[in-house]
């Protein structure tokens, strides 16, 4: 079996390998080599490509016999050890493209329980979250505190969130929102959704959900907000994470209940 410090120890070296590769093309200026994958609005870069690779060099270095499952390329390498590797070389694709420092690094190791070992690297913001199953997560080699702390109201949440490529998504998402934001505090819309889960469990949010995200967006971040004591649950087409008492909450709204005295609950200043 495995040392999950060991595995912990690789995918923080993947991360910080990738996240110097990038910081020095996104210093560079823009990149000229894009093109897209889903929709016109879903770009890939000669970056995302380049950290991949780097990333994928390591593992197969250091882990030859793990499964590898990443973003770009398609590419799922099958494995014997019973282990894979979950991969976003560049979660926040775009704000990298315009020159807007909200972008990460995630890299994550799945068993057969579910994800073991995370990390996601903010070469810009200089912080780094890692995370193994079982134990507080880690802010730059600090453990962070649980967010046990009572969870506001609903009317007091800050709650971010992100939108999906697909036209169509994205007009059913629009919906939502104009039915959550009279609710809540506000909401947040940076990215990332690798750095949107990673500061939910640093309480920078109150919560956090998404259509639209691939394993590879959240693997990471998901079990980052659970070893901070975020309860995670699967939305349609996606992730909400948020403290217990704003789950069930949440989770009705964003499914189309709003119902109830919600709108009567009070809402903070920003």
């Amino acid at each position: 079996m495995s040392d999950p410090l060991e595995l912990l120890d690789v995918a923080t070296e993947a991360a910080l390998r990738a996240g110097t590769l990038l910081r020095a093309r996104f210093e560079a200026g823009r990149e000229q080599r894009i093109a897209s994958k889903t929709t016109p609005t879903d770009p890939v870069s000669a970056a995302d490509l380049a950290s991949q690779h780097a990333i994928r060099e390591l593992i197969a270095q250091r882990r030859p016999a793990d499964a590898f499952l990443a973003e770009e390329e398609g590419a799922d390498q099958t494995g014997s050890s019973g282990l894979r590797w979950v991969v976003d070389p560049l979660d926040g694709t775009v704000n990298f493209l315009y020159g807007i420092p909200q972008w990460c690094v995630s890299v994550a190791v799945f068993d057969a329980h579910g994800a073991l070992a995370g990390v996601i690297h903010d070469p810009i913001g200089g912080e780094t979250f890692a995370a193994l199953r079982g134990e507080l997560p880690r802010r730059n080699g600090v453990a962070l505190p649980r967010r046990d702390d009572p969870a506001p109201v609903i009317g007091q949440a800050l709650v971010a969130t992100g939108f999906a490529y697909d036209e169509r998504v994205r007009a059913e998402q629009g919906e939502l929102i104009a039915r959550l934001l009279p609710l809540i505090r506000d909401i947040r819309r940076c990215g990332s959704a690798a750095l949107d889960l990673a500061w939910t469990a640093m309480g920078r949010y109150d919560a956090y959900f998404e259509r639209g995200v691939k394993l590879w967006d959240i693997a990471a971040g998901v079990l980052v907000c659970e070893c901070a004591g975020l309860g995670a649950r699967t939305i349609e087409d996606g992730i909400l994470v948020a403290p217990a008492p704003l789950l069930d909450r949440l989770a009705e709204i964003i499914a189309g209940g709003v119902g109830g005295d919600a709108a009567q609950e009070p809402r903070g200043a920003d």
